[in-house]
């Protein structure tokens, strides 16, 4: 009872923009997941058209980053430590920076526009600085 109350309070404090909002509990409830989902949503759209479509390599490299990120949030607060769920989500973190390498090769062999690339990059450091928050609370 103790550790489901501390990690409770911990997720609370893990961002002050509010890691948890209210829904069907566990991962799905972290803010910061419910954004690299969205994100790896954008990506697997972004992928789908223009020349990056072509490039298998790279579009398969950057859809397996995205959903990377969203995977090992999810699965390091099913966790049973906290010592854990901060590796996975430093992997996480790891990923999102793969991630913003991708885009921006992406922009530098103009496949993508810096139109497409900076909110999508934004996205990438918001959503590390939450996980930044998260690993912070949760060590």
């Amino acid at each position: 009872m103790r550790g489901e109350r501390r990690e409770e309070g911990n997720r609370k404090k893990a961002g002050g923009e509010g890691v948890k909002s209210e829904g069907r509990g566990g991962f799905r409830d972290l803010r910061v997941w419910q954004r690299a989902k969205i994100l790896a949503v954008a990506i697997y759209k972004l992928t789908e058209e223009g020349r990056l479509a072509k490039d298998f390599g790279l579009r398969d490299q950057m859809q397996r980053a995205a959903v990377s990120v969203c995977s090992n949030i999810a699965e390091g607060d099913e966790r049973g430590s906290d010592r854990e769920s901060v590796r996975f989500f430093y992997i996480a973190k790891g990923s999102l920076a793969e991630l913003i390498t991708q885009l921006e090769i992406a922009r530098d062999i103009e496949f993508i526009s810096d139109q497409q690339l900076h909110p999508l990059e934004d996205e990438c450091i918001q959503i590390g600085n939450m996980l930044g928050a998260l690993i912070k609370a949760r060590s």
